[in-house]
């Protein structure tokens, strides 16, 4: 190691940290990535998304008037939408805050500016990621489509497609021949599909993690199997990240641990307002039919993309603690919503496999990400709170922390990023 080439642990070894990682590593730094199992594997939420790299995911979860459809989902058997009445309780401090971050158009547009930064290139930059981890092909740029039961459903987000209009983001539509032609095996009663004719997903999303942390021991990175605990300080001066099994010298950490992330920007001081949005896919194998392409289904919120030896459907969203036992009815939902899609989808053939799993994605009231210097040390940098949009945001964030620990300004505005706009916790 030269004496100018900093030392720096990214802890976290899914999409964002990998991803960080590497943009790291190209800036000089000596990287190390520290996680307690294996990149991208199934204890982390980089395993088993929805697979998109959606240049358009620009828009808030929360928006005006959604306060009014809640009890309709939470009524809804199988909605997009489940928290436990004891859940509620718990995290409502979130949910007020999670309302009123979308309680105007004026907030919803402006959230939507700042995302669209974070999302601008991401899939030209994963695309040379792919390219350079000798994973090409796994990085499909064939468009994204979401289809619709009806046309007036699709148009009714007129507000939505204003403001990505506004941005440069303007959605393509097809009708139900083309729709037809493109996923035969789809159900007749989706007559309309809008597209993101630039947008992109992940064939394996597993896959491309471990591509890419194995391009980053190539060039020179280690991998540290470990949970990290805590951090040592000389004054403001970063010493060493803690873990439950060593003591690993650093100049520079990321904390990039997804909704793991809480505990570690405690300890350098920052509170953060963040809830674990559970995700729940099934992957199905070996089936006679299935998707040809990745979409969504509108009706039931769920991304359905092919993955490694058949095809996932994930999405939806269940707001509980992150150490509650799994809720296996949500994975159920998932079938249920893939069987009424593809209505010639045959499970009962013995050769069909469906794995069940839950993650979690880690998601701010205000659906932005903490990105910035801690307050305990600027040695010590946030990167998690990506929501559903990790992977789009993963590049963006990424040349923002390799800046950050430059000591450079980076290229977009990280203020409304900062874990202090959550300052208020500090002082409960």
């Amino acid at each position: 190691m030269t004496e100018t080439m900093r030392s720096t642990v990214v802890i976290g070894a899914g999409i964002v940290g990998l991803t960080a990682a590497l943009e790291l590593q190209a800036q000089g730094h000596l990287i190390r990535v520290l996680d307690p199992g294996s990149p991208g594997g199934r204890q982390s939420a980089s395993y088993g998304h929805g697979a998109w790299i959606n240049p358009a995911s620009v828009m808030p979860t929360s928006l005006p008037g959604l306060w009014k459809q809640v009890p309709g989902m939470m009524r809804d058997p199988v909605g997009p939408f489940y928290i436990s009445r004891l859940d509620m309780i718990r995290l409502l401090p979130w949910l007020l805050r999670f309302l009123w971050a979308g309680s105007s158009w004026d907030k919803v547009e402006a959230c939507a500016r700042l995302r669209f930064g974070l999302c601008k290139g991401a899939v030209e930059h994963h695309a040379g990621l792919a390219r350079a981890a000798g994973v090409p092909d796994v990085l499909r740029q064939e468009g994204l489509v979401t289809v619709f039961r009806s046309r007036d459903v699709f148009a009714r987000g007129k507000k939505e497609a204003a403001i990505r209009a506004s941005l440069g983001i303007h959605l393509g539509e097809l009708d139900a021949e083309s729709l037809k032609t493109r996923e035969p095996d789809l159900a007749d009663v989706y007559p309309s599909a809008s597209v993101v004719k630039d947008g992109a997903y992940l064939a394996d999303t597993a896959g491309y993690c471990r591509a890419l942390a194995a391009l980053l021991t190539t060039r020179g990175g280690e991998l540290i199997n470990g949970r990290a605990l805590d951090f040592e300080f000389d004054g403001d001066r970063l010493v060493a990240v803690r873990t439950d099994n060593s003591r690993i010298d650093c100049d520079t950490a990321v904390i990039a641990a997804g909704a793991h992330s809480l505990p570690l920007a405690r300890r350098v001081g920052d509170r953060v307002s963040m809830a674990s949005e559970r995700g729940y896919h099934v992957q199905i194998a070996g089936a006679s039919a299935g998707p040809r392409h990745s979409l969504i289904l509108s009706d039931g919120k769920v991304a359905i993309s092919p993955q490694p030896g058949g095809f996932r459907v994930a999405g939806q969203v269940e707001l509980a603690p992150i150490d509650k036992a799994p809720n296996w009815r949500r994975a159920d939902i998932m079938l249920h919503h893939a069987m009424r899609g593809l209505p010639a989808l045959d499970l009962d053939r013995p050769e069909v496999r469906v794995d069940c799993w839950m993650g979690h994605r880690p998601s701010t009231p205000d659906s932005l990400p903490v990105i910035g210097y801690s307050s305990r040390s600027r040695h010590v940098i946030h990167a998690f709170g990506h929501g559903h949009a990790g992977p789009t945001m993963a590049p963006a964030t990424a040349r923002a922390v390799a800046a950050l620990a430059q000591g450079r300004m980076p290229a977009i505005d990280l203020k409304p990023c900062s874990p202090r706009r959550f300052r208020w916790l500090n002082r409960a």
